[in-house]
């Protein structure tokens, strides 16, 4: 059950990441490739998610699950929110974290060998550089990106960024209760996918 929960989480977020993908080839709109870009690392963190849930963690899905989820998908999203209010020098920036992130996650080695049946936890099989050490300046830059562009101009689109901030927040909760196992966390990504989703479309 919490695989087929976590491959339908992946589902849906791959498919509001392709809507976005959409509106940006018929509108040429660089913010919101940056922002299908996040939600489709964040449906290929659910898949790893899935990978994991269904054969059982290894090195292969933790890498997997670690680079979309915990290294990408924050950082392309406050990307996609610096390019919607013209800050064009994001697009750059953001393409070399994504090349550096791909590197790391799939050379760093691993402290100890990842396996058993529960989401592996960062600390017990990376060290805190060069691996985690990224993720918390990628996460913690994009999040700051998009909430600060959010309540900066959340009086223009009032509706748009309460939806983009509710799904930061339940993106954030659910990470921090990962432990409670692959299908309470495919939830909150479902919703979170969701409410983000929305947020970047909704005009008001």
């Amino acid at each position: 059950m919490e695989a087929l929960l976590a491959f339908g989480a992946a589902l849906l977020a791959l498919r509001l990441s392709g809507l976005l993908a959409a509106r940006w080839r018929s509108t040429g709109a660089p913010h919101l490739a940056a922002w299908s870009a996040g939600l489709g690392a964040y449906a290929l963190g659910a898949a790893a998610l899935a990978w994991g849930a269904a054969a059982g963690w290894d090195d292969r899905s933790f890498r997997a699950y670690y680079l979309f989820g915990g290294l990408l998908t924050a950082p392309l999203l406050g990307a996609g929110s610096l390019l919607g209010i013209g800050r064009r020098a994001a697009a750059p920036v953001v393409l070399v974290y994504t090349g550096l992130a791909l590197g790391i996650a799939i050379a760093v080695p691993l402290s100890t060998p990842v396996d058993g049946t529960t989401i592996p936890e960062a600390q017990a099989h990376l060290e805190l550089f060069p691996a985690r050490i990224l993720a918390i300046v990628g996460n913690v830059t994009g999040s700051i990106a998009l909430i600060g562009v959010a309540l900066l101009t959340i009086r223009k689109r009032l509706l748009g960024n309460s939806l983009l901030l509710a799904g930061v927040a339940v993106a954030a909760i659910g990470s921090a209760l990962a432990g409670l196992g692959a299908g309470e966390t495919s939830l909150f990504v479902a919703v979170a996918a969701a409410l983000i989703y929305l947020g970047s479309t909704v005009r008001s």
